[in-house]
């Protein structure tokens, strides 16, 4: 960088680095590192986890769930009010955040006219403590909380926001009570506080002070957790990525100003990095083939993912009108197309389709990528089809 700033695909090779980690093993405890150093998986498509895991790690599907069972790995709804896989001590974080961030959906939503959020958030987490609870009983305690704290219950805790607000508390984690954790199936909920007590997590104790820590402290270690995982990052990619306002990042960022470098990015944005312990960069991890809502694309504001793909490409895979988003293939060191698992049952075949004009992976250079992919879904390959798209 004799310039001293950032072009795109230095931003790609450092992020890149960040998120494809030397972890040795393919165990319980490897899973739990990689994704302390990849950061939380944006899992509302449960499979997302297992797939994202698998093409890092080649872990297989028992390993996956047994973090899940064996709280290496928890998941609950956070950041901007989506579901995210993370290890224990990330989630404490991230419920902080999304305390901060989602803040103001709350209000509006509740209208409380004398109690606080803070309150009614301590209400659910005393319901949810003793059992677990599914989410029509975790609404009705809602509504029954504020009865019976003198607040006007609004039609719109029947509508689907409102319901979400019962489940969606970032102090939950959950679990499906239907199904196996890479399905869809019907979910209950519980404190995390009380899952790790009950399950005897070595860290119970620490994760207590954790929660328990001041603000500033809590936001600084989000921005931290962000940039360990995907900087250089600009204070946007930070902001979009944890659901809270720039102030609170900039606040941050002044904190952490002694720990961090800082350089320009193509964009005219400063690009924030944590230089201790930073991986060096790589341009190619080979194929592979990633989940929706993969941390390549949701890591960073949506103006800002140039690094990895063109936006004519990210209108490809993101369907704005639905908000679904295709799976992504990785190729050459940037996402190059898109994939999908044809079939039910445990026999899939593999459709690989690339962008136009992008040169498309060969069979042999697909195949661990697909095994890969395989392997943490349980699946058996039955063929492997490659299109241009």
């Amino acid at each position: 960088m004799g310039d001293r700033s950032y072009t795109w695909d230095q931003l790609r090779r450092r992020a890149l680095a960040r998120q494809f980690p030397r972890v040795r093993g393919d165990g319980v405890g490897a899973v739990s590192d990689l994704v302390g150093c990849i950061g939380p998986l944006q899992t509302q498509t449960a499979r997302s986890a297992f797939l994202g895991i698998g093409a890092r790690l080649g872990a297989g599907h028992p390993t996956i769930t047994e973090a899940y069972e064996g709280l290496a790995l928890v998941r609950g709804s956070s950041i901007r009010g989506t579901v995210h896989t993370s290890t224990p001590e990330q989630h404490v974080w991230l419920d902080r955040a999304t305390r901060v961030g989602q803040r103001a959906i709350w209000a509006r939503t509740l209208k409380l006219r004398t109690a606080t959020l803070e309150q009614v958030w301590a209400g659910i987490e005393e319901f949810a403590t003793p059992q677990w609870r599914g989410v029509d009983a975790l609404g009705l305690h809602l509504r029954s909380w504020l009865d019976s704290h003198g607040e006007t219950t609004t039609d719109q805790l029947g509508q689907p926001l409102g319901r979400y607000l019962a489940f969606g508390h970032g102090g939950l984690i959950r679990r499906p009570l239907t199904g196996g954790w890479e399905g869809q199936g019907r979910p209950e909920y519980r404190t995390v506080a009380a899952v790790l007590a009950d399950g005897g997590h070595r860290d119970t104790g620490r994760l207590a002070d954790l929660r328990a820590s001041a603000r500033e402290e809590a936001m600084d270690a989000v921005v931290l957790l962000h940039l360990r995982s995907h900087g250089p990052a600009s204070r946007n990619d930070v902001a979009w990525w944890a659901g809270i306002g720039l102030r609170e990042v900039d606040a941050a960022l002044a904190r952490l100003a002694d720990r961090l470098s800082m350089l320009p990015g193509p964009d005219g944005r400063d690009y924030w990095d944590v230089p201790d312990g930073a991986p060096r960069p790589v341009s190619d991890v080979g194929a592979r083939l990633l989940p929706e809502f993969d941390a390549l694309m949701c890591g960073y504001d949506p103006k800002a993912r140039t690094r990895f793909l063109t936006a004519e490409q990210h209108a490809i895979l993101w369907n704005q009108r639905n908000g679904m988003v295709l799976p992504p293939l990785l190729h050459q060191g940037r996402i190059s197309g898109w994939w999908r698992a044809e079939g039910s049952g445990q026999s899939r075949s593999f459709l690989v389709t690339t962008f136009p004009g992008v040169a498309a992976p060969s069979a042999a250079e697909l195949e661990p990528a697909v095994s890969a992919a395989a392997t943490s879904m349980g699946w058996d390959v039955a063929d492997l089809r490659v299109e241009r798209g």
